[in-house]
């Protein structure tokens, strides 16, 4: 349903420079957009496409004054935009109803009011899920396990037994929680698996992407905090415990028993060794690798993982070696030259 530009600030409880009659019919990015659609700006990187998109308006930092076309001013662009989106959209996702006939539930399972099942779910005995949760078809929730109200798991995401998930949790598709930890004992050439029997422990309001992996505790639990997100593919080995609030990115790696502190960010294929401590607020940067504890509100990045300052002035020093190489070349050229004629 189109809208004109004051009815979406007064939705979104933003301040508009500019014609606010302009009809709104949809949303883009800000790339994308083209006339009749609204766009949001809120990375500085993109500032120079604010005269430059088609879009008919757009939602903005309360940093820009004016622009080419309306604006929308907010405290939180990215937020505002959020609403706006499912508002055009007719709101959240919809998902199925009711328990398909082909789902498979064991002894003892417990269902809480209007809980949704898909067609050849596997629910093992004992299992208890939340008012309003939706398990999506080829779903396996592993005996005794207990999940939350209102949680969404996707298709194909295995949950091994006794694992705890808490509510709201989303879970995408291909997702494995409580597979075992890779625990090994090499003798005499062999290796003899140690038994995982510990869980995973998932809180409230927490995100986990397509095809990861939570491991299960050698012994006690491993733990994702209250709204953490993680990424796809990322791999969170045993006996590891994520604070509340954390950013894990796609293909980050979290080896055993490592602690990582609230609101701590690992970006993008960031490697962590076991038995280290994140501080909380750190962020490590994408693919570095950390080999030892890092304090909270630093910035890491680089192999091994240093302070990030530092990191940057021997990335600057390493970039150098081929120039100082010839530098260093040259003069023992010279030196050997002048060592020639003192002997002469």
């Amino acid at each position: 349903m189109p809208k004109t530009l004051k009815e979406i600030a007064r939705l979104i409880g933003g301040e508009i420079v500019g014609e606010a009659d302009v009809v709104i019919s949809g949303v883009a990015g800000i790339k994308e957009a083209r006339r009749g659609e609204i766009t949001f700006l809120a990375n500085h990187k993109y500032f120079p496409l604010i005269d430059k998109t088609s879009a008919s308006a757009i939602i903005t930092s309360l940093e820009v004054a004016r622009a080419a076309k309306p604006i929308i001013r907010v405290e939180n662009p990215s937020l505002a935009f959020i609403k706006i989106v499912n508002f055009f959209s007719g709101g959240p996702e919809r998902h199925f109803k009711g328990v398909h006939p082909s789902a498979v539930l064991g002894k003892g399972v417990s269902l809480g009011k209007d809980v949704a099942i898909g067609a050849s779910a596997v629910i093992g005995e004992g299992v208890s899920i939340g008012s309003d949760s939706v398990i999506y078809p080829g779903v396996f929730v592993g005996a005794k396990s207990k999940i939350g109200n209102d949680t969404l798991i996707y298709p194909n995401v295995s949950i091994r037994e006794n694992t705890i998930i808490g509510s709201r949790v989303i879970i995408h598709s291909g997702a494995v929680i409580g597979s075992d930890g890779f625990g090994f004992i090499p003798v005499e050439g062999k290796h003899h698996k140690i038994p995982q029997v510990g869980i995973v422990e998932i809180g409230d309001d927490v995100e986990i992407g397509a095809n990861a992996a939570i491991d299960r505790a050698r012994f006690d639990k491993t733990v994702i905090g209250c709204g953490t997100k993680i990424d796809n593919l990322v791999h969170i080995a045993h006996n590891v415990v994520l604070g509340e609030n954390c950013i894990i990115i796609a293909q980050a790696g979290v080896s055993g028993s490592t602690t990582i502190g609230k609101g701590a960010t690992l970006a993008g294929q960031a490697g962590l060794v076991g038995h280290i401590n994140i501080g909380e607020g750190a962020i490590v940067a994408a693919q570095a690798g950390v080999t030892k504890s890092v304090p909270a509100n630093t910035i890491v990045s680089g192999y091994p993982a240093q302070e990030h300052e530092l990191a940057k002035r021997v990335n600057a020093c390493v970039q150098n070696l081929p120039r100082l190489y010839e530098t260093v070349r040259k003069l023992q050229k010279k030196i050997q030259e002048l060592e020639t004629k003192l002997k002469a």
